[in-house]
C-alpha cells in the first residue's frame, strides 16, 4: 500500500519533477539494495533554506568518505532544492535530500564508476507541535548504541536508530539517547544530546566517528561561544544527565528542545530551563540571517 500524500505534492528524482506518489527509483538502485547513500535534512523558514552552506559542506564530506561523486554543482543542487521548496509551497518545514550511488547490477563490491541518483522531497512542519515541545519539554530513555562504527557519515543506514526511536515511543518517550560500550551517551536516535551542569556549563559529546557532526549542533556551539556562555565538548553518562540542571536536544527539526525527564528521572525542576530557553532564542535570532 502506498502512503497517503497531500494532493499536488512534488518530488524530484534523477532529473525529473513528478507527483510524489508517482516518484520512485529503479529496483537495483544501490540506495535501496545496500543503503549505499547519504542524505541531508534542511529546515525551511519563510520559504528559505536555513544553514544551507553547512548542510552542503557535510553532504560533500559524507560523499567523499564513501566515494560517491557529486551529481551536480553546488549551484545546480541549490537551485533544485529551492525549486522543490517552491513547488511544494513550503513556508515552514523541511527538505529531504538523498544521493545514492545509483542504479547498478547488484554486487557487494562497490563499483569504480557510478551515476548517482538524486532524490528530494519537502513538506510542512506543524508549528504548534514544535512550540508545545519547547514549552513543556520532552522525555528521553537510554538504550544501547547498536549502530555501525561511522556515525559521522550521514548515510541512510538508519535501521538501528529507527528501532531505538520506536522503542522510546513505546515507553512513552520522545527520543532515545544511545549509550556506547563504555557507558557514555553518544547522541539521540535522530538528534544531538546536551546537558547543562549545576554551574551552568553546557556539555555535549565531542566529535568523533561515534556521532554525527550536526549542523544545528555546530551553530549552537558557535552562538553560545559568541555569547560568552560556558560550553565544553566531552563525554557524559546517563547518570550525569540525570543529575544535570537542564538537558536538551538539537536537530534541524527542532533546535534546543528541552528534555525534562530521562529514564523516569526528572531533570532539574522537571520543566524547561532558562539556559535551554536562551539557546533557543539565540538560535532563532541568528537563524534568520543564515538563510539562503
Amino acid at each position: 500500500m502506498k502512503p497517503r500524500t497531500p494532493p499536488g505534492r512534488i518530488a524530484y528524482v534523477d532529473g525529473r519533477y513528478s507527483r510524489h506518489f508517482e516518484a520512485g527509483v529503479h529496483i537495483e538502485d544501490r540506495g535501496l539494495q545496500f543503503g549505499d547513500s547519504v542524505y541531508e535534512v534542511c529546515r525551511v523558514e519563510y520559504g528559505a533554506l536555513c544553514d544551507l552552506s553547512e548542510h552542503l559542506d557535510r553532504l560533500e564530506r559524507s560523499m567523499r568518505e564513501i566515494a560517491i561523486p557529486m551529481p551536480m554543482s553546488r549551484g545546480a543542487l541549490t537551485h533544485v532544492m529551492g525549486e522543490v521548496v517552491r513547488r511544494n509551497k513550503v513556508g515552514y518545514g523541511l527538505i529531504y535530500l538523498q544521493i545514492t550511488r545509483g542504479c547498478l547490477r547488484r554486487d557487494f563490491q562497490i563499483p569504480a564508476r557510478c551515476r548517482p541518483t538524486v532524490i528530494m522531497t519537502a513538506h510542512e512542519l506543524d508549528r504548534a507541535i514544535i512550540a508545545q515541545r519547547r514549552s513543556v519539554g520532552v522525555k528521553v530513555v537510554t538504550l544501547p548504541d547498536e549502530r555501525w562504527g561511522r556515525c559521522d557519515i550521514k548515510t541512510t543506514q538508519l535501521l538501528a536508530g529507527s528501532r531505538a526511536k520506536t522503542e522510546a515511543r513505546s515507553r512513552g518517550a520522545f527520543e532515545a539517547w544511545l549509550v556506547d560500550g563504555e557507558g557514555f551517551v553518544t547522541e539521540g536516535a535522530s538528534t544531538n544530546a546536551w546537558i547543562v551542569e549545576g554551574a551552568g556549563r553546557i556539555v555535549t559529546r565531542n566529535l568523533s566517528h561515534a556521532i554525527l557532526p550536526g549542523v544545528t549542533r555546530r551553530v549552537v556551539l558557535e552562538a553560545a561561544a559568541a555569547q560568552k556562555m560556558d560550553v565544553i565538548e566531552r563525554k557524559f553518562t546517563p547518570q550525569d544527565a540525570a543529575a544535570a540542571q537542564e538537558a536538551f536536544i538539537t536537530s534541524a527539526t527542532g533546535p534546543a528542545i528541552p528534555v525534562v525527564e530521562i529514564d523516569g528521572y526528572r531533570i532539574g525542576t522537571g520543566k524547561p530551563g532558562a539556559i535551554t530557553g536562551k539557546i533557543a532564542e539565540i538560535y532563532a535570532n541568528i537563524s534568520i540571517n543564515r538563510q539562503t
